[in-house]
């Protein structure tokens, strides 16, 4: 592929993230400081950054397992029936007696823009220890996928467990926390948003000229491959082959909850088919143009057969 690294055909896709269960108000606005909002509609839905990113890579063509932590309770058990039913192993997905399974409250404006509060609970007990369990398993991976809404513990040792298999790591910084330096090296293709680019950089995002200009920062740090989504602006990429804007797909958008991990899913979709890494980002744009035309996390991401790439 040219990008410095290389899937090993015929492997998982092993993704090590958060699962929560996602609380979706929609309203014509989210309500300013100590005001009060009619809303008009409410719906529980299966997400977590993890999750997205394990449903999306099954559906777009990939063999998922997945690393998480979940509650005993009836989220945790919703959780991991719903990702198994989509053709994902989830026998590293394991239940917490002591802690509940994460939450997620998402207020969804009408023009389809989002905010979210996480309650991390059972997530936040995935650390070192649990990612030396799963050694064996990441080392046999055609790919390692990960965010930051688990412990960084957890993340660097499961970077570790890839590296040193020569497995591919894939990272999406959100949310955006400062990564030890070390890491950097460590990270074959580096997907944030405008606002992580921003904050991991210090460069304000907010067209592809600066989106260049952080992606060029990222790469000083280390990494592979870097790509910038933008949203309706698409994405800049930057690694060794140079830098290039993709010009997103133009819908009508109604909630762009898990838009970024339904492209994150065609991407490595893409990439296990063999595609370059910009074809393989445009399978991702793609499906996250589907994505964002309908509501809730889990249930907008499509599958394969609904994409003509």
């Amino acid at each position: 592929m040219g990008e410095g690294f290389a899937l090993r055909s015929g492997r998982p896709v092993v993704v090590v993230g958060s699962l929560n269960m996602d609380l979706v108000m929609r309203s014509a606005r989210v309500p300013v400081a100590g005001e009060t909002l009619n809303g008009h509609g409410f719906a529980t839905m299966p997400g977590g950054k993890g999750a997205n990113q394990a449903l999306a890579c099954a559906r777009l063509g990939a063999t998922v397992q997945m690393i998480g932590r979940v509650g005993r309770d009836a989220f945790g058990e919703a959780l991991r029936r719903g990702l198994a039913q989509d053709g994902i192993d989830v026998s590293a997905v394991l239940e917490q007696s002591d802690a509940v399974s994460g939450v997620a409250m998402i207020l969804v404006e009408d023009s389809g823009q989002n905010r979210i509060i996480l309650a991390p609970g059972a997530n936040a007990s995935l650390g070192a220890a649990e990612l030396d369990a799963e050694a064996a398993r990441i080392a046999a991976a055609a790919l390692l996928v990960l965010q930051l809404e688990v412990p960084m513990p957890a993340v660097v040792r499961a970077i570790a467990h890839a590296r040193a298999a020569s497995v591919p790591v894939l990272l999406n910084p959100a949310p955006a926390f400062e990564l030890p330096s070390s890491l950097w090296p460590a990270i074959d293709i580096l997907v944030p948003n405008e606002s992580e680019a921003q904050a991991l950089t210090g460069v304000t995002v907010t067209d592809p000229a600066s989106a260049f200009q952080a992606g060029r920062v990222l790469r000083a740090k280390g990494v592979g491959c870097v790509l910038i989504t933008l949203g309706a602006q698409g994405v800049a990429i930057v690694d060794a082959q140079g830098e290039r804007h993709m010009a997103a797909r133009a819908v009508r958008a109604v909630d762009t909850t898990a838009a970024g991990d339904t492209f994150i899913g065609g991407l490595v979709a893409g990439l296990l088919e063999g595609r370059s890494l910009d074809a393989a980002a445009a399978l991702g744009q793609a499906a996250s143009a589907i994505c964002v035309t309908r509501a809730g996390a889990q249930p907008s991401i499509p599958y394969r057969r609904e994409l003509s790439l």
